[in-house]
């Protein structure tokens, strides 16, 4: 599980909104340019640029990892609503990295994303309530948001959802897949 919480975080993409070169040079790995071309950005309150040099840090592009400015950078675009943003900080929180580990506050983080329909931070918070981490126990939760994060393309969601629905009544299965349909039909 942890594997893929990693791997979504390490495989994060850049927000493509901004200044053309920036995006070019972090295409083409040259990653000095882009952190050049982000970084006045980012200072004046450009969310999307925020979270692009938050990636930067967290992943040791073009400079050394560095997960506390990483985490600064991600709570900066986080305010602003920035839903990879608030999904990458909830994993932070809940490893740790550059900040002081608080599942709680992971919980906070992932909730927010997950409520735009980021998927990554949707399969996180399944997790959460499943171990019950930084939040009780709660199957129906869980499958809940395994469920919407499958529905959106996140791979390992189903197969959360589906070992989650082993330790279920019919009963809580059946409230779970309302859940899961009602909010769909909320956010389409």
């Amino acid at each position: 599980m942890l594997a893929t919480m990693v791997l979504a975080l390490l495989h994060a993409a850049p927000t493509m909104a901004g200044p053309k070169e920036g995006m070019e040079a972090f295409q083409a790995k040259d990653y000095p340019t882009a952190m050049q071309e982000w970084r006045p950005l980012a200072e004046e309150g450009a969310g999307w640029a925020q979270f692009n040099v938050g990636l930067l840090y967290v992943r040791g592009l073009g400079l050394p990892k560095d997960f506390r400015q990483a985490a600064s950078w991600f709570h900066k675009a986080a305010a602003q609503g920035n839903a990879a943003a608030q999904a990458t900080l909830g994993f932070l929180y809940d490893r740790g990295w550059g900040v002081s580990q608080d599942f709680s506050l992971a919980v906070y983080w992932y909730r927010l994303a997950a409520e735009q329909g980021e998927r990554t931070a949707q399969f996180n918070l399944g997790v959460m309530y499943h171990q019950g981490w930084g939040i009780p126990t709660d199957f129906i939760e869980a499958h809940n948001w395994y469920n919407l994060a499958s529905a959106a393309g996140f791979k390992a969601g189903a197969r959360w959802r589906d070992l989650v629905a082993e330790q279920m009544t019919d009963t809580q299965l059946a409230y779970a897949q309302r859940l899961a349909r009602e909010w769909t039909s909320r956010t389409q």
